[in-house]
């Protein structure tokens, strides 16, 4: 039986510099992806890398012996000797709790800001490439899209995507709540720190195109500017910038406020009264506060968005023990298909069986009425062929039913007894599947993945 094992290593488990080792290293001389064929204990493999999270799910049927081969790939990797201390920043969770791991992660539950969205895709990234490296089977290729049906399932079901846990993500989903879609709103970023470089990933994130950024070092708003295709203004020009935005977003670190009320209400007129949306995250306070006095100007301080993100983060919580709830379900789910292949092998010695003693039969009947043509000869095998298939549908159900029941073991050993299937036609996972049509059947579609 295959057991499903990930190790892997996050911003829980290891500090930043090893994962940026780890991942840069990795993603700069050759994909992990590409050595499956040198791995001689693991049968499946996929490679995830984000800044927060290196892992790697694999399949093998020894899993300390695979575990062993992808610590060495790693190390390979990397360049790390063999004493040094990998070890002791990886973690490894095997079968369900590999499942139930990918599930979090894919559901953002495991991730540093619960709810983002991001981790879903880099998820759907990494797949994507496994497809390309051919290294996902029927196993892997199944687990990978119940994670993406279970994320969806999280995001329909709870609410953990839509509270604000960040000062930058709760600034940015206040001007979504105002405004409504922000595709065709002009942002402008005052200063050029990290947080507004998180708040230009989230308008990017809600689909603004048009950002401007206005930083006291030109040559920082200009990188910052490149990163996220936006113009750049000097910054002795913001005042001027301010007739044609509809969010200002301000992270300086100016002693005093570098916006003032005469500034903004001169240039109210100029905008004919449009609605102006003044997000001030920076301490000391960079706009003054006299602003949030005139008509159609809405101004936030850092305190404002404090109190957003407070609440949001008990919503998430509880949100996050609904999400919690669906994943074990899920899990569970994914279990019983699991259990449920150790039937595939009897299953298809079964139909092997009967298939052959119906072939046996026809040509000893064939051979007695040399009269019947060949429409009759097809008649034949079609109604035979209906026989066998309706004849067996009662045990194959009754195995496939057993075995989601975890009592599989006992119900395939007495079906082999009672087929004398133990005569050498079992077929064992590993090897060679014979031409199964039905398509839709789980047992029969891990087969053909196998040939």
């Amino acid at each position: 039986m295959p057991h499903v094992v990930l190790l892997g290593l996050n911003h829980k488990s290891a500090p930043v510099d090893v994962r940026e080792q780890l991942a840069v290293t990795c993603r700069a001389e050759a994909n992990p992806l590409q050595m499956l064929p040198h791995l001689e204990q693991v049968d499946e493999l996929l490679f995830l890398s984000t800044c927060n999270r290196v892992e790697l799910l694999f399949t093998c049927n020894a899993p300390e012996a695979g575990i062993g081969e992808i610590k060495a790939l790693l190390r390979s990797h990397v360049g790390l000797h063999a004493s040094a201390p990998l070890d002791s920043f990886l973690y490894v969770y095997k079968d369900m709790e590999a499942v139930k791991h990918l599930f979090m992660v894919a559901s953002s539950l495991d991730s540093m800001v619960i709810g983002e969205t991001q981790i879903l895709g880099q998820l759907k990234t990494a797949y994507r490439e496994s497809v390309e490296y051919r290294t996902v089977k029927t196993i892997l290729n199944r687990l990978l899209h119940k994670a993406f049906s279970v994320a969806k399932r999280v995001r329909t079901e709870t609410c953990i995507g839509s509270c604000a846990v960040s000062v930058s993500y709760a600034a940015v989903e206040l001007a979504r709540k105002i405004f409504g879609e922000l595709k065709d709103k002009r942002v402008l970023l005052i200063g050029a720190g990290e947080m507004a470089e998180l708040a230009a990933q989230h308008f990017l994130a809600q689909g603004v195109r048009h950002m401007t950024v206005a930083n006291r070092t030109l040559e920082r708003a200009m990188e910052l500017a490149d990163r996220f295709k936006a113009e750049t203004v000097a910054f002795e020009s913001l005042l001027d910038a301010l007739k044609n935005v509809d969010i200002v977003l301000s992270s300086t670190g100016a002693p005093e406020p570098i916006i003032r009320y005469g500034d903004v209400k001169s240039r109210m007129r100029e905008r004919r009264n449009r609605p102006l949306f003044f997000i001030d995250i920076a301490v000391p306070r960079d706009i003054d506060p006299k602003v949030n006095q005139i008509d159609n100007i809405y101004l936030y301080d850092i305190d404002d968005l404090q109190g957003v993100i407070e609440l949001n983060r008990e919503e998430r919580r509880n949100q996050a023990r609904l999400a919690q709830h669906i994943v074990d379900e899920e899990t569970i789910k994914f279990k019983t298909w699991m259990n449920s292949l150790s039937a595939v092998p009897t299953i298809v010695s079964l139909r092997e069986k009967a298939e052959t003693i119906r072939r046996n039969e026809l040509r000893k009947t064939f051979s007695q009425l040399p009269g019947l043509d060949g429409r009759e000869k097809e008649a034949v095998e079609v109604l035979t062929a209906s026989i066998i298939k309706k004849l067996l549908h009662d045990p194959i159900v009754f195995l496939k039913n057993k075995a989601r029941r975890g009592t599989q073991a006992a119900f395939v050993d007495f079906a082999q007894q009672l087929f004398n299937l133990s005569d050498g036609m079992g077929l064992d996972l590993t090897g060679d599947s014979p031409d199964v049509k039905e398509e839709e059947d789980d047992f029969m579609e891990v087969l053909k993945n196998r040939r």
